[in-house]
């Protein structure tokens, strides 16, 4: 827990019991929770933690750069503790988001949108995570 308060007051966050809560519910997982997921989780350690507190504190550890906020399925954000560039794969037949390494996929033409200015960029794929043998 340590940890978790120490991020938060190297970022500018007041640690209070519930945001320790809400940054250990997504900064130590990697299942890119959305924020109706990670208030179920706050509940059960905080059963009086209201919503709005969740969802408030989710957007502000997004605004500090600690997770970033993110539409990968169908109008659900979700919230990935996770910063550093990368891609995702969605497992269609579960709803599992995985992480892909940032070199695991090539991009073609990404320069030659000069009517563009390319701030950032992934690729979301979609498919069936294969059963490994």
């Amino acid at each position: 827990m340590e940890d978790i308060i120490a991020t938060l007051r190297a970022c500018g966050v007041q640690p209070t019991p519930q945001r320790i809560a809400v940054a250990r519910a997504v900064l130590r997982n990697a299942s890119h929770p959305s924020a109706q997921q990670v208030w179920e989780r706050v509940k059960r350690v905080h059963p009086t933690v209201s919503r709005a507190t969740v969802y408030n504190t989710l957007n502000l550890l997004a605004a500090k750069g600690l997770v970033k906020a993110q539409v990968l399925s169908e109008g659900v954000v979700v919230f990935d503790p996770h910063v550093a560039p990368h891609h995702h794969f969605i497992d269609e037949q579960t709803g599992a988001i995985y992480d892909v390494p940032w070199e695991a996929v090539r991009l073609r033409g990404e320069l030659s949108l000069p009517s563009f200015e390319v701030r950032e960029y992934q690729v979301v794929m979609r498919g069936r995570k294969r059963r490994e043998r």
